[in-house]
């Protein structure tokens, strides 16, 4: 599986001749995207007013996501291609592990969770498209190899399966308990002193 990677990667990646401007978009694209993934949520929180609360819980999702990237990449501890020599380190970043890639993880399941959404899912489509160009620029400067990404969508796929079963169970369980007690709280309690 590693020479097919490394293989994808010869294919994918700058290597040491890279070509300049692919070079100088795939860094504008490796390092300023997560921010333009931001600013598209900021935009949707401040034109979708009924939407916040999802983007909120969208936010934690991939909070999540983050935190299992990096746990997996500390305790698998691959190498990455700057550091296996195939490729020069073309963007500042640590040599720690690099499976998953925690970019892609939190990307994807950004994208993924808006996709759960039906008044949200235009924007995770374009969030997922960003993700996808995000892949390639890190695999270009020598971030990442193909697996990485790959297995940074896979990790994805599980955090927004278990936000789904989540938010399952919050519609079913703990939203009709919140209005139960509501309604018992809205009648009166007895008659009025006179």
């Amino acid at each position: 599986m590693q020479d097919v990677n490394i293989s994808l990667f010869q294919w994918l990646g700058a290597g040491h001749s890279p070509d300049a401007q692919f070079l100088w978009l795939a860094t504008l694209l490796a390092e300023g995207t997560s921010w333009l993934c931001l600013a598209l949520l900021a935009v949707a929180a401040w034109r979708q007013p009924a939407q916040r609360g999802y983007l909120m819980a969208t936010l934690a999702a991939a909070g999540a996501a983050s935190l299992a990237a990096h746990a997996l990449a500390q305790a698998l501890n691959l190498p990455r291609p700057f550091v296996a020599g195939l490729s020069p380190n073309y963007i500042a970043h640590g040599a720690r592990g690099s499976l998953p890639s925690a970019h892609a993880s939190v990307m994807f399941t950004l994208a993924l969770v808006l996709c759960l959404r039906p008044a949200l899912r235009t924007l995770g489509l374009a969030v997922f498209a960003i993700a996808l160009v995000t892949g390639w620029a890190r695999i270009y400067v020598g971030a990442h190899f193909p697996f990485d990404i790959a297995a940074g969508l896979a990790l994805a796929i599980v955090i927004t399966g278990v936000f789904w079963v989540l938010a399952i169970g919050v519609r079913r369980i703990v939203v009709p308990l919140i209005a139960r007690d509501d309604a018992r709280s809205a009648k009166p309690t007895g008659t009025p002193a006179a």
